[in-house]
């Protein structure tokens, strides 16, 4: 993918982690991609569905394998705007996604380069390739003022 392809569908996600602040769900928003074109779109749902496992990256796996008609996403990019959590990672990894591309890292439950690398673990049987950081700052100013407006 070219960095354009990345910033274009990373302000996707974007797009969705604002409808997901709108919502009262934190803000994480995520894409999608296969081969270019966008498949589908999802954001944080916990509140809504009172659900612990309604992450925008779990809502996708199973959106886009009901789309595509089977569970392995070789073929597919993940844009999350947050660093995935063990969950999530671990989700990646078994969906067989061929690579992620994450906004704001996350220092308190990030499993992909802050806490863990679960995606990238050689004792796993599948690994994803990553790109970390794109939009860095746009995504994480989204979260932080979630968070301040929270708290006051």
């Amino acid at each position: 993918m070219k960095k354009t392809d990345d910033l274009k569908f990373m302000t996707e996600a974007l797009n969705q982690a604002k409808e997901a602040a709108k919502a009262g769900e934190v803000p994480v928003g995520a894409v999608m991609v296969r081969n270019g074109e966008l498949l589908a779109a999802n954001r944080n749902r916990r509140e809504e569905l009172k659900d612990a496992s309604a992450n925008a990256e779990i809502l996708l796996i199973r959106q886009v394998g009901a789309i595509l008609g089977g569970w392995r996403l070789e073929a597919c990019t993940l844009y999350v705007t947050l660093e995935p959590c063990p969950m999530c990672a671990g989700a990646l990894v078994l969906a067989r996604l061929h690579r992620l591309v994450f906004g704001a890292p996350d220092s308190k439950a990030g499993a992909v380069v802050s806490l863990y690398d679960i995606v990238r673990d050689k004792r796993l049987n599948h690994n994803l390739k990553v790109s970390g950081g794109v939009m860095r700052e746009e995504c994480a100013s989204l979260l932080k003022e979630f968070f301040r407006q929270r708290r006051y």
